[in-house]
C-alpha cells in the first residue's frame, strides 16, 4: 500500500496590504521531500507527520512530497503558487500508482487567478490519481469549504477546536478513514449543508464547546464517521465565503443528508451568540486596571497576524503609555528593522525609537518614544499546542512601565514563550495584551485571572457588515436580515 502527503498552506487575507510570494514560504514552511522536522507538525502538515509515525506499524509506505505554508497575509503571487503546485503534482506522478492521498491544507487560501486553491489542488490530483485512489483533506474550520474540493475527495475532516489544539487528533482520524476506506471496511459519503452565515466560533466559549463535544460523541456511532463544523474566514473575498457543516457517513448518502440538516440547523439558531462580548480600548483598560488579581488578558483581534493583519497596529499601546499604565507587557509588534537596532543597542541600552504603525493607515501612527532594551533573542520560537510558530530575532524594550515585545517573523501571539524568551515572565504582570483572536486562549487561558476582548481600529473589523465584500454569494447573514439555509451536497 502506498500513500501520498504533501501541504500547501496559507490563509489568505485578500484585504491585506501585504502580498504573499515565495519568500513568505520560505520563512515559514518550506520543506522538500524527507526534510520535514520529526520532533513535531508544522502549520498544516500534520497528515504528513502522523503518516510517517503510523506508516511501518500498519503496512504502507509513505511517499512524502514537499511542504510549503506560509503565515497569513494578502493573496498569494500566482506564479509562485503554480511552482509550488506543479512541483508537488510532478511528485505525485512520479510517486504512482497510489492507494492513498493525504492533502495537509488550510482551506482558505488565495493566488492571484485562484481564489479555490484547495479546490484547485483537490481537482488536479484527482485528475492524476484516477478514481479508485482514496483522496483525503485535512483542513482548518476557518476554511472556504467549496463544492469544488468536496467534489474531488473522499474525505475532508476539519478540526474542531478554537484554538486549533487538535491538528494532531484530526490527521490521526483523517489518515484512519483512509486506511479504512482503502481496505474496503468503509465507503465514505459526504453530505454538506450550507448556513449561509458569517460569525466568529471560539470553542473555549460554553455554547460552542458543548456543541462541539455534542459532534465529537455521535462520531465512531451509527455508521457516523466525521462530522466537520466549518466557521468560515471571513477577511476573504471569495464566492462561497460562509459557515457549512460537512458529514462523512459509511455508505448512507440519506442519512448523511439528513445529519447533516438537522445540525446545520443548529449552527443557523446560534446566530449572534457564539462570540465573545468586545470592549472599547479604554474600557478595556479600565477593566483591567480596576481587576482584583493578575494577569488580565487583554486581546487585540483586529490586529491578529493570524487573520493576516500587519501585527503593528500601535493603538493599544499607545493609550497604556498615555494612562502611564505600570506592570502591563504587550506583544507581538511586528518590527524587523526595530529588532535590528535594538540588538545594535544592546542589552540595557536606552535609545529613541521609532517602532510600529507602518504598513498602513490602520496600523495607527508609529511611537517615538525613549525605551530601554531589556531583553534579545535570536532564533525564538512559540509553541502552538502539538505545533511550533516561529518568531525570528526578538526584543524586548520597555516604555515607561510598558513592555514591549518586537519581532522579525510575523505571526500571532500563542505561546508564553512569546515572553519568556526576552525575560519577560507573563504570570509576573499585571496586564498582558495579545495580537491575537483566540489562539492565544490555549496557553494564556490558563494563566488568566481574566480575558478581556478588545475592539480595536486595527485592519480586521469584529463587524463584518464593515468588509467591503464584492465576491461573496448573497443572501449572507449578518450582511442579510433574510437567508436561505439548506443543503448543497
Amino acid at each position: 500500500m502506498r500513500i501520498f502527503a504533501t501541504t500547501i498552506a496559507t490563509e489568505t487575507n485578500t484585504f491585506s496590504p501585504l502580498p504573499t510570494s515565495m519568500d513568505a514560504y520560505r520563512e515559514g514552511v518550506f520543506y522538500r521531500p524527507g526534510e520535514h522536522p520529526n520532533d513535531a507538525p508544522r502549520m498544516c502538515t500534520a497528515p504528513l507527520f502522523v503518516g510517517r509515525q503510523r506508516a511501518a506499524a500498519e503496512g504502507f509506505t509513505l511517499v512524502e512530497g514537499s511542504c510549503f505554508a506560509a503565515s497569513p497575509a494578502g493573496t498569494t503571487n500566482r506564479a509562485d503558487y503554480e511552482a509550488m503546485r506543479d512541483e508537488v503534482l510532478e511528485q505525485l506522478r512520479a510517486a504512482l500508482p497510489l492507494d492513498g492521498v493525504l492533502l495537509g491544507l488550510h482551506g482558505a487560501m488565495v493566488a492571484h487567478g485562484y481564489d479555490d486553491v484547495e479546490g484547485d489542488i483537490a481537482r488536479r490530483v484527482r485528475a492524476i490519481v484516477g478514481p479508485d485512489c482514496v483522496v483525503g483533506m485535512e483542513l482548518d474550520p476557518h476554511c472556504h469549504l467549496t463544492l469544488e474540493r468536496v467534489r474531488h475527495c473522499d474525505i475532508i475532516i476539519l478540526y474542531k477546536e478554537f484554538p486549533h489544539t487538535d491538528v494532531v487528533d484530526r490527521a490521526e482520524d483523517l489518515l484512519t478513514l483512509v486506511l479504512a476506506t482503502i481496505r474496503k471496511q468503509v465507503r465514505p459519503v459526504m453530505s454538506m449543508y450550507d448556513c449561509r452565515q458569517i460569525g466568529s466560533y471560539p470553542t473555549t466559549l460554553p455554547l460552542m464547546r458543548a456543541f462541539v463535544d455534542r459532534m465529537m460523541a455521535m462520531e465512531g456511532k451509527d455508521g457516523i464517521l466525521s462530522i466537520s463544523i466549518g466557521h468560515c474566514f471571513p477577511y476573504a473575498d471569495v464566492a462561497e465565503l460562509g459557515g457549512r457543516i460537512l458529514v462523512v457517513v459509511d455508505g448512507d448518502k440519506a442519512k448523511a443528508d439528513r445529519l447533516a440538516t438537522t445540525i446545520g440547523e443548529e449552527f443557523v439558531s446560534m446566530r449572534g451568540r457564539t462570540a465573545p462580548p468586545y470592549l472599547e480600548i479604554d474600557q478595556g483598560i479600565t477593566a483591567a486596571l480596576a481587576a482584583n488579581a493578575h494577569p488580565v488578558v487583554m486581546a487585540d483581534p483586529a490586529d491578529n497576524a493570524g487573520g493576516g493583519a500587519p501585527s503593528d497596529n500601535t493603538s493599544i499601546l499607545r493609550r497604556l503609555i498615555e494612562r502611564d499604565v505600570d506592570g502591563a507587557a504587550l506583544g507581538p509588534i511586528w518590527d524587523p528593522i526595530a529588532v535590528r537596532l535594538c540588538f545594535d543597542a544592546g542589552i540595557g541600552a536606552s535609545i529613541p525609537l521609532r517602532f510600529g504603525g507602518k504598513i498602513g493607515p490602520a496600523s495607527g501612527a508609529p511611537v517615538d518614544a525613549m525605551v530601554t532594551v531589556t531583553g534579545l533573542k535570536r532564533d525564538c520560537w512559540q509553541t502552538f499546542g502539538p505545533t511550533q510558530s516561529p518568531l525570528g530575532d526578538c526584543a524586548a524594550i520597555k516604555v515607561g512601565g510598558v513592555e514591549v515585545v518586537l519581532i522579525s517573523n510575523r505571526t500571532q501571539a500563542l505561546g508564553l514563550e512569546l515572553f519568556r524568551n526576552v525575560g519577560i515572565e507573563p504570570t509576573e504582570r499585571r496586564m498582558l495584551v495579545v495580537k491575537s483572536t483566540n489562539h492565544f486562549m490555549a496557553a494564556f487561558g490558563p494563566i488568566a485571572k481574566q480575558v478581556l476582548y478588545i475592539d480595536a481600529d486595527g485592519p480586521i473589523p469584529r463587524d463584518y457588515r464593515k468588509i467591503p465584500y464584492t465576491k461573496v454569494q448573497r443572501p449572507i447573514w449578518p450582511l442579510d436580515d433574510e437567508t436561505s439555509p439548506g443543503l448543497i451536497f
